[in-house]
């Protein structure tokens, strides 16, 4: 009986030890499973952010493309501005030297006291536009690059700013009728307000103020 006794308990701890053996195994085996799990993702993590920095790298990239692109867009843009605005400066002096080289051939003066311009109007009647067509019969016959000055004027009645623009509407009336009805260029006239500035009548009489509200086309070639 004691003999049985004796090989029953080496039986159990001969089993009780192979199955510790088991287990230990199998978490030997697990933990390393879950080692190269951790390894995979360790190494996707490491793949991951390389390529995120590689794609930082070309963002930057490119936003340094794109910002030195707008820097020389703008540097274009202000040589183009610079350029076109010494153009019309010396488009201006050009202008302004050809017209200071000319001499006056004529000069017309169309004022109320003729029956013409009435008090702020600056509407042509029809006694202007025949003056104004005589003027084109003189230029067709001698033209010689003529170029036309148109002053607008006015009498003092009224504020400064009213009777400026006053003259200037008479002066332009008289451009756009030689512009549209004789095609002279609009680059071969100019037009300027002097207002009130340089009467030629007293504008204390009814007389000096018709004769002060005038337009005078002066060709000069």
């Amino acid at each position: 009986m004691r003999n049985v006794a004796v090989a029953f308990v080496i039986a159990a701890l001969a089993v009780g030890g192979s199955s510790a053996c088991a287990t230990k195994k199998y978490v030997t085996r697990q933990v390393g499973d879950v080692n190269s799990k951790v390894d995979t993702l360790s190494t996707q993590v490491e793949e991951n952010q390389q390529r995120t920095q590689a794609n930082e790298g070309r963002i930057n990239e490119v936003g340094q493309r794109a910002d030195a692109a707008n820097a020389a867009a703008e540097s274009a843009n202000s040589a183009a501005t610079s350029a076109r605005s010494a153009a019309d400066a010396a488009g201006a002096k050009a202008d302004e030297l050809d017209r200071a080289s000319k001499r006056m051939v004529y000069e017309v003066v169309l004022s109320e006291d003729q029956g013409k311009f009435k008090f702020g109007q600056a509407s042509l009647p029809d006694e202007v536009k025949a003056r104004i067509d005589e003027v084109v019969d003189q230029l067709k016959a001698d033209p010689k690059g003529a170029y036309i000055e148109i002053e607008g004027h006015t009498d003092s009645v009224g504020s400064k700013a009213v009777n400026e623009r006053i003259g200037l509407n008479r002066a332009q009336a008289v451009r756009q009728y030689l512009y549209e009805q004789h095609q002279i260029p609009l680059h071969k006239m100019n037009v300027i307000s002097l207002g009130e500035e340089k009467p030629v009548g007293d504008n204390k009489t009814r007389e000096g103020r018709a004769q002060n509200r005038r337009v005078v086309i002066r060709v000069l070639a």
